[in-house]
């Protein structure tokens, strides 16, 4: 009987295990995501999103990003990447112009899926978004994949360019 009930414990212990890991966030550095710095920049609708990552230095990545369009700023937005226990977590806030926040804090999102040239983050609360990406399939092109809360999904190409014109 002892045998028995030793027997279903161990095996209730690795379920456990398996189903914590099972929602664990995927093992990575940020130097995987070096393939994101660089001035990237495209349309978003009769808008310019304009996105300049810096590159990963002290186990983090950031972005600032800016729309603009008809000669005017629309809205400012900053990215973090940063490595958390030994995977990565983005925490993403907007502002409109004058610093003016859009909500009331940063939308913080774990690591889903990271590739040679591709990273995709899942949202860990409320928030705009329910899954952020982002794919580097050539040179030249960068690209978001946003899927909203509500499920729509959207992708938005930006094509490399010099911030020093």
């Amino acid at each position: 009987m002892k045998m028995i009930k030793l027997a279903n414990t161990a095996l209730a212990t690795l379920a456990l295990i398996a189903s914590v890991s099972a929602f664990a966030a995927p093992e990575a550095k940020i130097e995987q995501l070096s393939w994101m710095t660089g001035n990237w920049a495209g349309a978003l609708g009769p808008n310019q999103l304009e996105e300049n990552w810096i590159g990963t230095d002290g186990r983090s990545l950031a972005a600032m990003v800016r729309m603009t369009g008809d000669d005017a700023t629309s809205m400012f937005e900053m990215i973090t990447i940063e490595e958390v226990d030994g995977s990565l977590e983005l925490n993403i806030q907007q502002w409109n112009p004058g610093m003016s926040p859009r909500t009331p804090g940063a939308q913080k999102m774990r690591l889903m899926e990271i590739g040679d040239n591709s990273v995709k983050f899942e949202a860990l609360g409320e928030g705009g978004m329910k899954t952020l990406g982002y794919s580097h399939p050539d040179a030249d092109t960068f690209i978001i994949h946003v899927e909203q809360a509500a499920g729509a999904k959207i992708d938005i190409n930006l094509k490399a360019r010099s911030i020093w014109k």
